[in-house]
This record gives structure tokens, C-alpha cells and sequence, in this order.
């Protein structure tokens, strides 16, 4: 079964049909879904995917989970010692960029924990699909190129911002 890392931002917390049809094929492709435990556009998945009843999720947090909101399958991870913040749970995020076969990222081109997952899937040779909500359209990522396409598409004060507060996490990409 492939497994499908599925996470975005907070400001994304309602679907639309877009986004559904996407989660919907990967229920119709019995897919194993990765996703997190925050609120907003994890909480709005988890949602979609308990009104299906579907039973092929595996939620990942850290010391508690926030939100389950299907009682599915947890996994705890654990943070590097001393981390806080956005290192915090970015071990969460890391850990089901590697688990993942790929994933879907519902970006508002602006969250810098979305990006990064962008960035660790790609770092890890997998495919993104990008859900970038500015233009209610997803977009496959699989190289450095393609991701310079979606930058293209983003306010680029913004994507220098990211960029500089990303430098320390990147491992794929010179940005």
C-alpha cells in the first residue's frame, strides 16, 4: 500500500471540492495517509477522511495528540532534546516525510512548517503535490525546477523571507 504524507497550513482549514476529489482518490487507491495532528488544514483532512470512514490513517504526534479526530492509529515522536517551536514540531513533519512513498501539501504560500515538508519530501526523492491556495490549483513537484515554478507563482517578498528564515533546515535545495 503507498503511503501518502498529507499536511498544509493552518490558514487552509476548509476543503474545497479541488482538495476533496484528491483525498478521495487516494481512499478509492486504498492509500495508507500520514498526516499530523495540528489544527487547521490536518484537523479539515482528518475530518474528510472520518466522514468516509476510512480506516487507513496514521496520525502522528508528538507527547499528546491535539486532534484525532477519527480515533485512527497514533505515532508518537519524539523531539531532539531542547528543540521548541517550529523544530519542535518539525520532528513530527520529518518523520512522515520519511515514511511517506509521497505527499500533498495544501500551502497558502506563506507557512514556513509546509514548506519545509515540501522540502523534506523533495530532499528524500519523492513527489509533491502542492495545493497552493492563492490559485486553487495543485501542482506536482518532483525537482528543484519545479519548485522554482511554484516559487514563481508566490508573492516573492514572501518567498525571500522563507527562504532566510528556511536556511538553517535546507537540505535539498539552495535557495
Amino acid at each position: 500500500m503507498t503511503s501518502v504524507f498529507i499536511g498544509g497550513s493552518r490558514a487552509i482549514s476548509k476543503l474545497n471540492k479541488v482538495i476533496r476529489e484528491q483525498l478521495d482518490h487516494f481512499i478509492a487507491k486504498q492509500c495508507t495517509i500520514l498526516i499530523g495532528d495540528a489544527n487547521g488544514a490536518d484537523k479539515a483532512v482528518q475530518q474528510h477522511f472520518a466522514e468516509k470512514h476510512y480506516p487507513n490513517v496514521i496520525v502522528f504526534c508528538m507527547e499528546h495528540c491535539r486532534n484525532n479526530v477519527g480515533g485512527w492509529q497514533t505515532r508518537t515522536i519524539t523531539a531532539p532534546p531542547k528543540a521548541k517551536g517550529f523544530e519542535y514540531y518539525a520532528a513530527k513533519d520529518a518523520a512522515m516525510a520519511q515514511e511517506a512513498k509521497c505527499g500533498v501539501m495544501l500551502w497558502d504560500g506563506e507557512s514556513r512548517g509546509t514548506l519545509n515538508n515540501v522540502l523534506n519530501l523533495l530532499g528524500h526523492g519523492k513527489k509533491v503535490l502542492v495545493y497552493l491556495g492563492s490559485h486553487k490549483s495543485f501542482y506536482r513537484l518532483s525537482n528543484e525546477d519545479d519548485l522554482d515554478a511554484l516559487f514563481a507563482r508566490c508573492d516573492q517578498n514572501t518567498i525571500q523571507d522563507l527562504k532566510r528564515r528556511l536556511e538553517p533546515q535546507l537540505r535539498f535545495h539552495q535557495l
